[in-house]
């Protein structure tokens, strides 16, 4: 999960998927520069990259060369480099700590699609651009302000901290959240059992905003027990282009369950809705919700294989495009083998089905959609 990336979330969920998944090359190298600061303290300063390259075929050889309902493995019979990233990043740990993030990403498909909606560059994105501080408040509340990954969602966009068990992103990732946000978030950790977060940004997948009201957002991660946790996130506000009245609403859900040191388990479920915006039933509210399932074996300490099942439920015709009531659900498994901590090789198949023929085949469509993949990745 991610520092899509830095909060509780990401950072609980990144320890469960890490090293774990199916097709991706990543390449990361790290460089460090430690500094004398004013106040005799350490500062850190640390330099990573990561690449990500796959190929992927599609049964239904799709005329446009474009896999339907995709989110980055959309291209099919094709060797990409999917996304290139550099990360420059000085981490803050306790009370006082200043510090800052920066993700810039290049590549065929990851920044073509998760790019704010306002950027113009269509292979180049600048992920994430943030900086930190921990006031020293109780346990030590920290404030992050600037560009960063949204708080929702199972899966990541991923990068050389984290990648997902699978190749592909799930339905829910493409279609049901945001990638990311522009705006500020404070987030407290009461103690280990219980942490909280909230911010006020400029709404989704946005640089400038759109319209001249803010969205607010908010996480409650849970953490029962070490082999369980919950994480309880919604974002809320108006995201139309000039429309500071039309509200829209996603509220998220995530689980994770180890049971076992070589079993991991997890769901997600998310549910939204927009005033007014149905396509289906026009002057309704738009709503979609969904749910998807993950689970990960280690067969041996370099083996290990992973499943994820889901469904969407887009019932105002809005979040799929296709002003009907659509549903669309997949299956995934995925396969992965770790030669070292630093490389690892992912295979994945994957089958989609629709209720109605909105899946591309050849030059027509279909209800289906199978692909198989492979993927490379190199982790430092």
């Amino acid at each position: 999960m991610a520092t899509h990336r830095s909060d509780d979330r990401h950072s609980v969920r990144r320890r469960s998927a890490m090293h774990l998944g199916i097709a991706a090359l990543m390449l990361s190298a790290e460089t460090s520069l430690e500094a004398q600061a004013p106040d005799s303290q350490r500062t850190r300063i640390a330099v990573n990259a990561f690449i990500s390259s796959a190929y992927e075929y599609n049964a239904n050889r799709p005329s446009n060369g474009t896999s339907s309902y995709r989110v980055f493995d959309y291209n099919d019979n094709s060797l990409n480099v999917d996304a290139a990233e550099v990360v420059v990043q000085m981490a803050v740990a306790k009370p006082n700590d200043f510090g800052f993030r920066a993700d810039v990403v290049a590549g065929k498909s990851v920044p073509r699609i998760s790019k704010a909606q306002d950027q113009t560059a269509e292979q180049l994105d600048l992920q994430q651009l943030f900086a930190s501080y921990i006031a020293p408040i109780g346990s030590g509340l920290r404030f992050d302000a600037g560009k960063y990954v949204t708080h929702l969602g199972y899966e990541v966009i991923e990068g050389y901290d984290g990648y997902n068990d699978n190749y592909s992103r799930s339905i829910l990732f493409g279609y049901a959240i945001p990638f990311t946000h522009t705006g500020v978030k404070a987030s407290y950790a009461f103690n280990s059992k219980i942490a909280g977060m909230v911010e006020v940004v400029k709404g989704w997948d946005l640089w400038r905003d759109n319209n001249g009201a803010k969205s607010i957002g908010a996480q409650l991660t849970l953490t029962p027990a070490s082999q369980l946790s919950v994480l309880l996130g919604w974002v809320g506000g108006p995201e139309l282009a000039d429309d500071n009245h039309t509200s829209r609403n996603v509220f998220d859900v995530v689980a994770m369950l180890k049971p076992t040191s070589a079993l991991t388990l997890g769901v997600n479920v998310d549910y939204g809705m927009e005033q007014g915006t149905s396509r289906v039933d026009p002057g309704s509210d738009a709503i979609w919700k969904g749910i998807a399932g993950y689970a990960t074996f280690a067969v041996t300490n370099k083996f290990s294989v992973a499943l994820r099942g889901e469904t969407l439920h887009d019932d105002g015709g809005t979040r799929l495009g296709t002003d009907t009531r659509a549903k669309l659900s997949e299956v995934t498994f995925t396969p992965a083998y770790k030669f070292t901590d630093h490389v690892v090789l992912r295979a994945e198949v994957r089958h989609d089905k629709a209720n109605q023929p909105i899946l591309t085949h050849e030059a027509t469509s279909s209800d289906r959609q199978t692909t198989a993949g492979v993927n490379f990745i190199i982790v430092y």
